[in-house]
């Protein structure tokens, strides 16, 4: 597995932060976030027990690849 980090919040605090990462071998994201644990926001949503939801901010989006239109630099 050939993980590339996209990208971490820029206005996290000593680098505990959301990350982003792009898998090569499988062409998959992964999101590193907040556990959502706020039952009202888990029950609007449909989750399998196999999945699991994380929470990102907004200003994360610049680091998927198809929002930045390019492979650009890793981060």
């Amino acid at each position: 597995m050939a993980l590339r980090m996209l990208g971490k919040d820029p206005e996290s605090k000593d680098g505990a932060s959301p990350t982003v990462y792009l898998d090569d071998e499988t062409d998959n994201y992964l999101v590193q976030g907040w556990k959502v644990l706020d039952a009202e926001r888990l029950r609007q949503m449909d989750i399998p027990g196999h999945e699991t939801v994380v929470e990102i901010p907004r200003r994360m989006v610049q680091f998927f690849l198809e929002v930045k239109g390019e492979h650009g630099p890793v981060v």
